[in-house]
This record gives C-alpha cells, structure tokens and sequence, in this order.
C-alpha cells in the first residue's frame, strides 16, 4: 500500500467516525425525547444511561448488520476509498444540515443514499447489488410502519389492563422508563454502530487489508466510541421534535413507545437489517399518541418529518455522486 492510499484510507476512517458521532447527535433526541418529556428521567442522566448503553451494545448483538451493510449492496468490484469516501461525505452533508435545522432525519437513509449515489457514479446501476439494495430498502420502510403498529397496539392494551388502576401507575411506569431506556439505547447501539462498522469493512477491503469477512475489534470499539460521544453530546432541537412537538408525552405514552421501538429495532438486527431508530421511534411515538386519541397527534409535524425522511436518500445520493465526481477528477 502506498502512501498515498494509506492517507486516503486514514481520511475515510476519521470521515466514518464523523459519521458516527453524527449519527449519534441526530438520534440521541429520539433515544431520550420521550423519558425526559414524561418527567421520567432529567437530561443530565437520561443521556448519561443513554450513552453508556450505546457503548455497550455494539458488542452484544453480533455483526450481522455490518455485513447487509459491508457486503451487500455494492459489488466487490466497485468498491474503492473514494467511493466510500464519497458516500460517507453525501450522507455527512446531509447529516449536518439536519442537526442544524432539527430534522429527525435518518442517518440510515442518508448512509444508503450515499452509498447508492456513490456506486451510480462509479459505475453504473451494474455497481449495484439488486437484492441486497432491495433488502436494505424493505427494512427502512417496514421498520417505521412496525413501530407505529406495535406503539399503537401496545398503548391499547395496556390501556385495556390499567381500565381500573389509580394514578399511582403513573409512579411506576417513570421507573420503569429507566430500563426502556437502557434496552432501547443497547438495540440503537448495536444496529447503528454496525453501519459504520460496515463502511470500515468496505474500505478495509478496498485498501488491501483483509478482515477474512469478520469485523475486527477494534473497528467495534471505533464505531461505539463514535456513537457513543455523539448521544451523550446530543441534539436538544431533535429532542424538542419528538418529545414534545407531537403531543404531551405522559409516562405511560414514553413506555409504550419505547418498548415498541426496542423490539422493533432488536428484531432488525437479529435479521441484519439496517433500521433507522429515528424513523421507528418517531412512528412509535405517533402510534402511541393515535392509541390514546387520534386528535391529539399534531398530524401537520408528522406529515413534515416523513417529507423529511423522504428526501434524505435522494438528496444525500446526489451529494455523493456529485462528490465522487469531482474527487475522481
């Protein structure tokens, strides 16, 4: 490897871990919205169990999701540092503008985007994995739609079994918050942490280096670290959107909606599936809501963030390509 490629790839590396951390910040206002807007947990600490479970979760779970993401979208042959380069700078872009401007954005999305955008550029639809790009697409439109059925079905029975309880419920499910928290914030570590770790694959493999098809530890450790720095350091304008934009969040609203997108986003992962935890705890959370009273979601908000989701793959597509565009020239 000459020295050349050796700086490129060290340049994509620390690109990959901005991408983490990003992905961190956009999300960790989904992760704890609904704890804190509940009063269940103050930011300070809801944050503080958040990132330490992100930490945590990339090693628990396995790498199923880093291979979807390092294997099967774009053919081996394609693959090389400026692509990756590319499509982590499209998906960055994106990811900043978002952070800026509030959205609850998908990260995933904005990863595919670029990584599509990328590939285009490079090569041509041939450059493409169909199957896998198929596969990729299913989940980030099936995650979503799951999180707003079980967050809808979930409140309802719950509701069924508490028809004749006090209000001191409401003492036990901020308590309980606690440890939704804690299992949602191990599933979102473990599924977007492995998406970095799917781009370091990629251009470990691109520069020469063999991995023999297993993720390395320390490019484990690498991804959480990255995610992990980006919750604890979080973004209050997300966290505004979707803990108090869509209605008022009382503790039995935060539960339901966390455990509904924690097994969502856990089942993703146990298939390899890429899930955007903004998108599905963001459904969850509207779920919820239509459960208890289907006026008090704020629909025009809702119809905003899925505009917003929509967007983020084309856009960060054409970033991408356009970058690799001109790096290749």
């Amino acid at each position: 490897m000459n020295m050349a490629v050796t700086w490129q790839t060290l340049t994509v590396i620390v690109l990959a871990f901005g991408f983490a951390y990003l992905n961190g910040v956009l999300d960790s206002g989904s992760l704890v919205a609904t704890a804190i807007a509940s009063r269940s947990l103050s930011s300070r600490w809801a944050l503080a169990l958040a990132s330490l479970a992100e930490l945590a979760g990339p090693f628990l779970f396995g790498t199923a999701v880093a291979t979807t993401i390092g294997t099967g979208l774009v053919q081996p042959a394609t693959v090389s540092v400026l692509l990756v380069g590319s499509a982590l700078l499209g998906a960055l872009v994106w990811n900043v503008f978002s952070a800026f401007a509030g959205l609850p954005t998908s990260s995933s999305h904005a990863l595919v985007g670029g990584l599509v955008g990328a590939a285009l550029a490079a090569g041509g639809t041939q450059a493409l994995q169909a199957a896998g790009l198929l596969r990729i697409l299913l989940a980030l439109v099936v995650g979503p739609l799951a999180g707003l059925a079980l967050g809808y079905l979930g409140l309802r029975l719950l509701l069924v079994a508490l028809r004749v309880a006090t209000p001191v419920v409401n003492y036990w499910f901020k308590r309980a918050q606690t440890v939704t928290l804690i299992v949602l914030a191990l599933s979102h570590g473990t599924n977007d942490a492995q998406k970095t770790m799917g781009m370091l694959l990629l251009v470990l493999a691109a520069s020469g280096v063999s991995t023999g098809g297993q993720v390395p530890l320390w490019v484990v450790a690498f991804s959480a670290a990255g995610l992990a720095l980006g919750i604890a350091l979080g973004g209050s304008r997300t966290l505004r959107t979707v803990g108090s934009g869509f209605y008022k969040i009382r503790p039995v609203h935060g539960f339901s909606a966390q455990t509904a997108a924690a097994l969502v986003i856990l089942g993703g992962t146990a298939l390899g599936a890429p899930l955007s935890t903004g998108q599905v705890m963001s459904s969850a959370i509207i779920g919820v809501g239509a459960a208890h009273r289907l006026s008090a979601v704020r629909w025009e908000l809702a119809r905003n963030v899925v505009i917003a989701w929509l967007v983020t793959m084309p856009v960060s597509g054409t970033l991408a390509g356009g970058m690799y565009w001109l790096l290749s020239r």
